[in-house]
């Protein structure tokens, strides 16, 4: 007896359909899993066969065949515990199978016959709706990110015997629904504020013309200076996450496993802050499946590394590509994945070893040998993809006990908000969005400067020695502080903020 059911599954962030082919054939009680499972696909096995007797159902004692198809990809993970289930059960008769092809079926099986989530719902729905299916039955721990799906029935389960009722017409089930609007709102909100940083504003100057042209950026300051918080409150001012930024940015999270629980929808952009001992998979993506790296993690928002220089070169050198093209691809033998990265890249980094080389108030015993080692740990060819450096001083007592208000997220978002506004209207037409994302094309068109503004940047090429990068980085700069002071045109003091904004390039360690 042949059974076929419909699952999905996702290789990289796009699902795929998969078909569940249960045959039951005479012989000694076995059963085969082909289809190129791994691991956790061929333990399916046993889980299957505990859940189906546990939630009452009889297991035929014979010979098991379990495809699935398409059989040359590799398939990973438990979610095809419940659809296999389900085809056992419509091969020995134990359940019709007149409404098997027009739903979707996914989730891992405790022993017990309960299902437990998986990962990737989100996207498994949207190919169950390309796919033209009438809907999907999922664990009910997922149901939220699926639903936000329109056009779709999704139909939460939370254990086999539900499942079963439902494909027999006996337990009717209704489809998961979600306000779309309702929970952008509700998620929609950040738990700390610029308002919350004292003093500093030159800081905030620069990190208000990064988020507006959606530039790089480089903080270079004694500890304790407030990088840290600085960066955290960076995502607080870029503009509000849109709806298919929103849908492309939880994919990821689902697919990694990291959506918070019954979060429907990732409304705010992220922050990523990985640890300096990170390896090359855990930063770019890899693996033997491929993952979403720290680098994905972070599209459409900020990734943060805190102290530059302690980070394996080898890996800060992994980020060239996705800095550069806005992803990652990740070649394997049976294919390759791409993960989108569309960053900004926000890094700090001490000074000196002991971090107060720049420090008025606190002594530097690092020699001159030791500072250059120290920073000569970043390549040029990285540093050149970070746009902007500023210098972040320590905070003195006064500053701090201040009890002037500081200017909130919102404030600042508002002038952010504007200036991108104008970038979009720049680039209509376009597959760029940003000044930090123009071709040579888009600089040569929307980049003129006039002669004293021309000769400001001359003097500086000349001066500082600095590189083709360095020259395109700075008009890009200066485009975007146009663009936040509301002109057409291209200053010289323009130039002279994008150059001040150079602080590596001026050898201020020598």
């Amino acid at each position: 007896m042949l059974a076929k059911t419909v699952s999905v599954s996702v290789y990289g962030i796009d699902a795929y359909m998969v078909e569940v082919e249960v045959d039951i054939a005479r012989g000694l009680p076995a059963i085969t899993v082909v289809g190129l499972p791994d691991a956790a696909v061929k333990e399916s096995r046993d889980r299957v066969k505990a859940a189906v007797v546990n939630a009452g159902y009889r297991f035929p004692p014979t010979r098991l065949t379990i495809n699935l198809a398409p059989a040359d990809t590799k398939k990973e993970g438990p979610s095809f515990d419940l659809p296999i289930a389900v085809g056992v059960l419509a091969a020995t008769q134990q359940l019709p199978g007149a409404k098997l092809r027009d739903y979707a079926i996914v989730g891992e099986l405790a022993l017990d016959g309960g299902i437990r989530p998986v990962r990737g719902c989100l996207p498994m729905a949207l190919g169950c709706k390309a796919a033209g299916l009438k809907g999907m039955l999922l664990p009910a721990a997922n149901a939220p990110e699926a639903a936000v799906v329109g056009g779709l029935d999704v139909l939460p389960v939370e254990k086999l015997p539900d499942a079963v009722g439902f494909l027999a017409d006996k337990l009717p089930i209704e489809p998961h629904r979600v306000d779309f609007g309702e929970v952008f709102r509700q998620a929609a909100h950040y738990d700390v504020d610029f308002a919350d940083v004292k003093s500093q504003e030159h800081v905030k100057r620069a990190l208000t013309v990064a988020a507006a042209g959606d530039h790089n950026a480089l903080m270079i300051g004694p500890p304790g200076a407030g990088k840290t918080m600085l960066a955290q409150r960076l995502p607080t001012i870029l503009p509000h996450l849109g709806t298919e930024e929103s849908l492309e940015t939880t994919k990821i999270y689902s697919v990694a496993g990291l959506l918070p629980a019954k979060q429907a929808l990732l409304a705010t952009r992220p922050f990523r802050s990985p640890h300096h001992t990170i390896s090359d998979a855990g930063l770019v993506g890899g693996g033997t499946y491929p993952r979403p790296g720290e680098v994905s993690l972070a599209h459409h928002g900020v990734l943060f590394l805190d102290e530059l220089p302690e980070f394996n070169r080898k890996t800060l050198e992994t980020l060239r590509q996705p800095l550069e093209d806005g992803r990652v691809t990740i070649a394997r033998a049976l294919g390759s994945v791409t993960f989108p990265s569309e960053i900004m890249l926000v890094a700090a980094l001490n000074p000196c070893p002991c971090g107060y080389y720049t420090d008025p108030r606190k002594e530097c015993h690092c020699t001159p040998t030791q500072i250059q080692n120290y920073l000569s740990r970043i390549s040029g060819p990285l540093l050149d993809r970070i746009d902007i450096h500023v210098e972040v001083p320590s905070v003195h007592y006064q500053a701090l006990r201040s009890p002037a208000a500081s200017e909130s997220s919102a404030q600042i978002r508002e002038r952010v908000t504007a200036a991108r506004e104008r970038q979009r209207g720049r680039f209509q037409g376009d597959k760029v969005f940003t000044n930090a994302r123009m071709t040579s094309k888009h600089i040569k068109k929307h980049c003129a400067l006039d002669d004293q503004a021309e000769q400001v940047l001359r003097q500086a090429m000349n001066e500082l020695a600095l590189s083709a990068r360095a020259y395109t980085k700075i008009l890009k700069v200066s485009r975007t502080i146009a663009d936040l002071a509301d002109s057409d045109a291209i200053r010289v003091e323009h130039v002279t903020e994008a150059i001040q904004y150079r602080s590596l390039d001026r050898n201020l360690w020598a």
